[in-house]
């Protein structure tokens, strides 16, 4: 029988005005749910085949480990290359591998994000993170490059970046004395934030009462309800019912938000009125500052603010935990990278940033913990293709999620010698970028979507570090540190460190 017939005798079945008995329409409707539902890459893909992928529903992004879950189902699929897989309605792609997450995170097809509705009810589609791509996006892209995030302003903010990391060395110093043991990650979350605050408001908080009580507890909601997996995402149905009440956190959390940092807009026009001086200026002057073709309102200011704080706090603060984990676990890689600091520096002075050019071992610990834990190991926010597209032998229907596990690629044998081990030393035997030209290796993405901030960042974590590791040396506390991992918005430590530290001066 041909393909016409059978799709003929199909059409027939479900148009003919003649009764259908009920058995034969209950197998009817076995088949094609079956048909639907276990379809290679399950039900968003029954009439787009080719990809391989595992039928049904896949679960994996609900999960604290989708990274190791999603690379485990690509292996058992043979589909390092390109996964399909389905969660509800959603259709997703998923790439393990260097060529083929070129080829999505290149491409001008993949230019858009898929909105969640925590990020459009946050006003996440008015900042730079989920905008689509066309000339408001490209506006916003040209702002952060041209005046957040230029050598220039990374450069002037140096002094409040040192001073920050010299009050970290004092809390760590604290805990120690007071209770022998030091959680790090609530230092390096408070130090983080303050740093961010800093460049975006230019003021610090006091994070134990008052206006920084209050942010913490904004910024603290903010990345719980966007690293939630939210089902209403992928059933429409359960979108209208709000089960996890994710719509109505996030519609009380902006109210909230629009309040805070509608004020702080108003104090800086208020004090330009005035006249009064500010210095080297912080992002809301740069933004009051920008010239009529480039001017945003106030609500769109408030978003692109917003998701500054929430994209410059988390990642610098859960990198270094995990930077500090490692040294704690690797002692003669710490009193290597001490050894190194001390060559540079002496023991009459403190680290500084013109120092961290000279510190190429201390640059391979970073590199070498953003491959072993990268804080977006399925690059944060996936892409959508806005067109059918060709991605290797397969075409892409418009529509498609399409993500990449960065996780996956850094842990692949194929492509690293030894994945599991940690070891600086292969970067100071192979000089790779990880800014985004080099997929082996792209923490903070790669493309049109790359993370604007990676220069700061990066800035931050190496100064940080250097600061860190020439005033402590440190140790295990009674116990022995744990790796175990839970992705939300970042890839955090489930168990924050404990350790202790012992001065080295």
């Amino acid at each position: 029988m041909s393909t016409s017939g059978v799709d003929f005798s199909f059409c027939f079945f479900l148009f003919s005005k003649t009764p259908i008995p009920p058995p034969l329409l209950a197998l009817l409707l076995v088949v094609v749910s079956f048909f639907f539902f276990f379809s290679p890459g399950g039900f968003a893909w029954a009439f787009s085949r080719g990809i391989p992928g595992p039928p049904g529903f896949v679960r994996a992004l609900s999960g604290p480990v989708a990274h190791r879950a999603l690379d485990k189902l690509s292996r058992s699929f043979q589909a390092v290359d390109l996964m399909a897989f389905s969660v509800g309605f959603t259709r997703f792609i998923v790439s393990s591998q260097p060529e083929t997450a070129k080829e999505i995170l290149s491409s001008s097809a993949f230019a858009d994000r898929p909105i969640k509705e925590s990020a459009y009810e946050l006003l996440f589609h008015r900042a730079m993170g989920f905008a689509p791509f066309g000339d408001y996006w490209r506006n916003l892209r040209r702002i952060s490059a041209t005046y957040l995030f230029s050598p220039k302003r990374i450069s002037a903010s140096g002094e409040h970046r040192r001073l920050i990391g010299c009050r970290m060395v004092s809390e760590v110093q604290e805990l120690m004395g007071s209770s022998g043991v030091v959680e790090l990650k609530k230092v390096l979350h408070f130090g983080s934030l303050n740093n961010v605050m800093m460049s975006v408001f230019g003021k610090s908080y006091d994070f134990g009462k008052g206006e920084g009580l209050e942010l913490e507890g904004l910024v603290r909601e903010g990345y719980e309800l966007l690293g939630m997996f939210n089902w209403s995402d992928h059933l429409p149905l359960l979108g209208w019912l709000d089960l996890q009440g994710v719509r109505r956190r996030c519609k009380k959390l902006v109210a909230k938000v629009n309040v805070f940092v509608g004020k702080i807009i108003g104090e800086h026009r208020n004090r330009r009125v005035g006249g009064i001086a500010c210095g080297v200026g912080d992002f809301v002057d740069v933004l009051l500052d920008l010239e009529k073709d480039e001017k945003l309102s106030d609500a769109d200011m408030i978003a692109v603010l917003w998701e500054m704080i929430f994209r410059g706090t988390d990642t610098v603060a859960i990198l270094l935990e995990w930077i500090m984990t490692r040294m704690v676990l690797h002692p003669d890689i710490q009193s290597k990278a001490q050894t190194e600091i001390d060559s540079v520096v002496g023991n009459s002075r403190l680290v500084t940033d013109s120092d961290i050019a000279k510190l190429p071992y201390l640059q391979s610990i970073v590199k070498e913990t953003l491959r072993m834990h990268p804080p977006g190991p399925l690059l944060s926010w996936a892409r959508r293709a806005i067109h059918d597209v060709q991605v290797g032998d397969h075409v892409i229907p418009a529509g498609t999620t399409a993500m990449v596990n960065m996780w996956a690629i850094t842990h692949d044998e194929c492509i690293w010698s030894e994945p599991n081990e940690f070891k600086p030393e292969r970067f100071m035997l192979e000089d790779i970028s990880i800014l985004g030209s080099d997929l082996r290796l792209a923490p903070f993405g790669s493309g049109r979507r790359v993370c604007p901030g990676k220069a700061m960042a990066l800035a931050t974590v190496h100064l940080w570090l250097a600061q860190l590791l020439q005033s402590f040396k440190w140790v295990p506390s009674e116990k022995v540190p744990d790796l175990s991992e839970c992705l939300k918005m970042s890839l955090e430590m489930e168990n924050p460190l404990l350790c202790r530290v012992i001065p080295r001066y």
